[in-house]
């Protein structure tokens, strides 16, 4: 597990600095595309790229033969937590709404998001967290509901008493307790559904669960998630390792300080 020390150590050097941001340019590259961007050996990259991917800032996702590179935005998203004050954020906010929407003009394409977290826990535990309704219920304030089997819909419904359905989907690909991989629908609009895969993987005592979001169809969906997944995943967190919740609902602490 990535500790603060390490992930300053990491963003030290101006060249994984670099990285990180040829990474938030455009998200998900090979190291060949990496390698392609900086004059620099291949060797030379490869190892500053494991020294971010053992600060948790950087996460490797297998496609085929090729290992794919995504920004991580955990540990940079908990620094801010610490060391930002509750009275900052409003003015930082705003000046960081003004950035992205100039930027986002400048964009023609949407970058997959992808998360890490590390958990103690067994793979079997976070599987059932991830697809037992009644535990998704207590960490997300939805009950996921599906049999979880390849080409059956699932349901993400409300537990306030509405039983509202906020997304729905099809479950693409099951392999328990180490991979599941969900279509992600909250719109009654036409369009492609974006693609959840949630990546078990355990090592002894813990496990590491990626969690990555693809085929986003627009800013405002990967604003939304970029908030999102970091609150619901820290609540399952809690809730594995602790046996409950976190006190409040990390979800409202967001708007809370907007």
């Amino acid at each position: 597990m990535a500790t603060v020390d390490a992930v300053f150590k990491a963003l030290a050097d101006p060249t994984r600095r670099l990285l990180l941001d040829r990474l938030r340019e455009q998200n998900g590259q090979t190291l060949n595309e990496l390698c392609a961007r900086l004059e620099m050996a291949r060797q030379s990259v490869t190892q500053h790229l494991d020294v971010l991917r053992a600060a948790n800032l950087v996460a490797v996702v297998r496609r085929g033969r090729e290992r794919v590179h995504y920004l991580n935005p955990g540990p940079i998203h908990e620094i801010e937590q610490r060391w930002i004050a509750s009275f900052d954020r409003p003015r930082l906010l705003a000046l960081s709404a003004i950035k992205s929407q100039a930027e986002e003009q400048a964009l023609s394409t949407i970058p997959n998001y992808v998360y890490v977290t590390y958990i103690r826990a067994s793979a079997e535990q976070v599987w059932q967290a991830l697809t037992d309704a009644d535990l998704t219920a207590r960490y997300w304030g939805h009950a996921n509901i599906s049999d979880w089997q390849p080409g059956s819909t699932w349901e993400h419904r409300r537990v306030d008493g509405t039983d509202k359905v906020d997304v729905v989907g099809k479950v693409l690909e099951t392999a328990p307790p180490t991979r599941l991989v969900v279509t992600f629908e909250d719109s009654l609009e036409a369009r492609d559904p974006s693609v959840v895969t949630f990546l078990v993987e355990p090592h002894e005592d813990i496990v590491r669960l990626t969690v990555t979001h693809e085929n986003l169809p627009n800013h405002e969906m990967l604003a939304g998630i970029s908030r999102g997944w970091p609150a619901v995943l820290a609540n399952l967190k809690s809730l594995l390792e602790t046996g409950d919740v976190l006190p409040q609902a990390p979800w409202e602490m967001s708007d809370a300080h907007a």
